[in-house]
């Protein structure tokens, strides 16, 4: 019941071969996802995430800057501190090693997450209609 945080295979970092310039999970002079430090069976000291909480800023070699964000509601288990040395991995591998970090849902909210996800072949439509759209 975890969710492991990663860039869509449709984000624009991943689309345009854009080359990441660094990423930061500093959030705000008082919140740093770094800080997150979680201890015990009951994750105690873990950072609440709501579903529009940032996780971190993705700066490319072109000036843009891309905010990521939790998408859930749960407990921040793990932040990816292996891309903050190698940010190359996020494009070369952003399914496995190049995940942003991972996150705990509440149990009872558990369910009604993976029940409002998409499966792969509905994905791939949604992306089929926003191409068909913008063009």
């Amino acid at each position: 019941r975890i969710c492991v945080i990663t860039l869509a295979e449709a984000h624009p970092l991943l689309q345009s071969g854009k080359t990441i310039k660094n990423i930061n999970y500093q959030i705000s002079a008082n919140c740093s996802r770094l800080q997150n430090k979680v201890s015990g069976k009951s994750k105690r000291g873990a950072q609440f995430l709501t579903e529009l909480a940032p996780l971190c800023r993705i700066s490319s070699s072109d000036g843009e800057e891309y905010t990521i964000y939790s998408c859930i509601r749960g407990r921040l288990i793990e932040v990816n501190e292996n891309i903050l040395s190698n940010p190359a991995l996020l494009q070369e591998k952003p399914l496995t090693e190049g995940y942003i970090a991972v996150v705990l849902p509440k149990f009872e909210e558990s369910k009604s997450v993976t029940q409002g996800l998409l499966t792969q072949k509905e994905y791939e439509e949604v992306l089929l209609k926003r191409l068909n759209s913008s063009s």
